[in-house]
């Protein structure tokens, strides 16, 4: 009511906020320095807890992606040879650790032979999608559509591969494996496929032995790797349940390559 009071001469004018007595200011400055300070303890214990929650997670099942491109040339070379000939392999197949902060951490892939790389898949799935492109153009059906079903088959069998690897990972009560790593060991078969479809291209019927050769070659690196490297971890398990599962996945590979192998359609 106060506010439709003019400028009078001789009227004073009231205050719009009355002066608070010194006993409430009291009280409001404590409680509101109690709430800010409650919730400014509670909203950092759960931002804390969250990250660490988060970077947790991130390190346990995607490790760091830097970390499957240290490699070198002696690195693929070696590593070339245990995937397209697994039996001649004769040193060990599991992986190398060392201390790190306090804790045991996987030596990279330029210091371990049977740590798992990025660099050779991508480059293998890569040099896939272009042998793939050329077979079609050598045979009169290239075309960016078809080129473009290649990298999509591709793909899709990669995420095909890799799911396989996970759900027998988890079946068997290991699913804390990294990610990453089961990415890299699917990516594998890409190098097999690479050697068959340039038999295809070199000469037509050779594509018929080595697509069984590769497909038995990358069998038994599965098994081996899967069996020394990522099952190692598992610390109870069924045998017999164990050794279907790495017999499973070797015989997968038959018809997964022959169904990437199968570039025209």
């Amino acid at each position: 009511m106060y506010d439709n009071i003019g400028a009078q001469p001789g009227v004073p004018r009231p205050p719009l906020n009355p002066q608070a007595t010194p006993l409430g200011s009291a009280f409001y400055g404590a409680g509101s320095g109690l709430i800010r300070g409650g919730l400014g303890a509670y909203g950092e214990k759960i931002l804390g807890s969250g990250s660490e929650n988060v970077q947790s997670i991130i390190s346990k099942y995607f490790s760091d992606p830097q970390y499957y491109f240290q490699v070198n040339d002696i690195y693929v070379r070696n590593k070339l040879k245990i995937i397209l000939f697994p039996f001649l392999h004769r040193g060990h197949w599991t992986r190398i650790t060392e201390p790190v902060g306090g804790r045991l951490s996987y030596k990279p892939p330029i210091y371990d032979i049977n740590a798992p790389d990025l660099y050779i898949p991508l480059m293998a799935f890569g040099t896939y999608v272009v042998l793939a492109g050329f077979s079609l153009g050598l045979n009169g059906r290239f075309s960016p559509e078809a080129l473009s079903l290649l990298f999509t088959k591709g793909l899709l069998g990669w995420v095909l591969q890799v799911a396989l690897l996970k759900a027998s990972l988890y079946s068997l009560g290991s699913g804390e494996a990294p990610l990453l790593d089961i990415v890299a060991y699917g990516g594998y078969a890409f190098t097999g496929m690479c050697v068959a479809v340039v038999g295809r291209i070199l000469w037509g019927y050779t594509y018929y032995f080595l697509m069984p050769w590769t497909c038995l070659c990358m069998g038994i690196f599965l098994v081996k790797t899967m069996k020394r490297v990522l099952f190692a971890e598992v610390r109870s398990y069924d045998s017999s349940k164990h050794h279907y599962l790495l017999l499973f996945m070797a015989l997968v590979q038959f018809p997964f390559f022959i169904w990437l192998g199968n570039i025209g359609a």
